[in-house]
């Protein structure tokens, strides 16, 4: 028999499961070289990737712009890195977390609804302005939305590792290889629904 409160239930498997408790290792160097840089210059220490996204025009769905070491190698090891957010008017970034660092949103211009929830499924929500802070801790999901009609929203995370990861929600529920009959009793509903709901996630997670 499927549980009474079954998105709870099946929440709480989910937030346990994405709870992954790393840290990145302490480095014996003032800074990590890859193996195909040559000579260090201060172009090594610079990144200038954001250039295009933030003189471009605003885009028509949330958009992430990560800077991690992946994209900027010069991060290895120094236990930070940067995401720009942007919220086109009633845009979401779905449920997610970041198994491997904490993340604090700074608000740049317009309004944002932040949400966070605990392993103990307590529910936190809070309204930034622009010029507000949230944190979201490692590994707890969290998720925002613009419910500004009419207004763009951005943001800038800062996160405490150089390779924060994601984990969707949506993605690891529906775009994964759980069967279907597991999700539909986990909901309390049934297949032809869990079907409809992947249909229409199909890969925008």
């Amino acid at each position: 028999m499927a549980p009474k409160n079954a998105f709870s239930y099946v929440l709480a498997i989910v937030l346990a499961s994405l709870y992954i408790v790393a840290a990145d290792p302490d480095i014996l160097v003032d800074y990590i070289v890859p193996p195909n840089v040559t000579s260090v210059t201060a172009d090594f220490f610079t990144y200038t990737g954001l250039r295009d996204v933030i003189r471009g025009a605003p885009p028509t769905n949330f958009t992430l712009t990560t800077v991690t070491m992946i994209e900027f190698p010069a991060l290895n090891g120094q236990s930070v890195a940067y995401a720009l957010l942007q919220f086109p008017p009633l845009s979401v970034n779905a449920p997610h977390s970041h198994p491997r660092g904490s993340e604090i949103l700074l608000l740049l211009s317009g309004r944002l609804d932040v949400f966070l929830v605990d392993t103990n499924l307590n529910f936190f929500t809070k309204t930034l302005e622009k010029g507000d802070m949230f944190l979201f801790p490692k590994g707890l999901m969290h998720y925002q939305y613009n419910s500004d009609a009419k207004n763009q929203a951005n943001a800038l995370s800062a996160f405490g590792t150089a390779n924060f990861g994601r984990v969707s929600v949506p993605e690891a529920l529906f775009n994964t290889t759980v069967p279907d009959i597991i999700l539909a009793k986990s909901f309390n509903t049934d297949v032809a629904t869990i079907q409809k709901l992947k249909n229409g996630l199909g890969s925008k997670a």
